[in-house]
């Protein structure tokens, strides 16, 4: 049996023609446009992928313009993306401001001594109080039996308790 290689796809010759003769210069036009040139990567591809899909459409004579001209859309679309963005992050973070107010110095306190708690005591504490969790929630969530999330849950308490009290972890039984 004799196996025969398909001759080469036209379109796929002319295409990576393209992208060797023009890569660099594409390279270059958005490293010169962009303040985070990690951005310039992802550019160049997106603009060599409208080049794939419209490869019937790249005029033959002026093919590095052509892709200018694509390269110069897919920074527009890329900045508009930004702008909206930057303007979404700052809407949340003044909503922020105005909805959760500063924290009351004894709320700080407490935030401070929660953290010197181990990270299972402030696990199970944060999933029964800011989760909302019941014991049996609580369980599935631990991995544990009913019991054994009822006993944790009662130590990182006391131990919580302990820390707020300035009192020795070991004073108390």
């Amino acid at each position: 049996m004799r196996v025969t290689e398909s001759p080469p796809d036209p379109r796929l010759a002319r295409f990576e023609g393209l992208f060797t003769c023009h890569h660099d210069d594409v390279l270059r036009y958005f490293v010169r446009r962009l303040d985070i040139r990690a951005d310039a990567a992802d550019l160049v591809a997106e603009t060599f992928l409208v080049a794939w899909r419209r490869l019937d459409d790249v005029p033959e004579g002026q093919i590095l313009p052509w892709l200018y001209g694509v390269a110069r859309r897919v920074l527009s679309n890329h900045r508009r993306g930004e702008s909206r963005r930057h303007g979404l992050a700052d809407r949340l973070r003044d909503d922020l401001r105005t909805a959760v107010p500063d924290p009351e110095p004894v709320a700080v306190e407490a935030a401070e001594v929660f953290k010197q708690l181990s990270d299972t005591d402030r696990e199970v504490l944060s999933l029964a109080a800011w989760e909302g969790l019941d014991t049996t929630q609580l369980a599935a969530a631990l991995g544990c039996s009913r019991n054994a999330a009822m006993v944790r849950l009662h130590r990182a308490r006391r131990r919580l308790e302990r820390l707020l009290d300035h009192t020795p972890a070991g004073a108390k039984s």
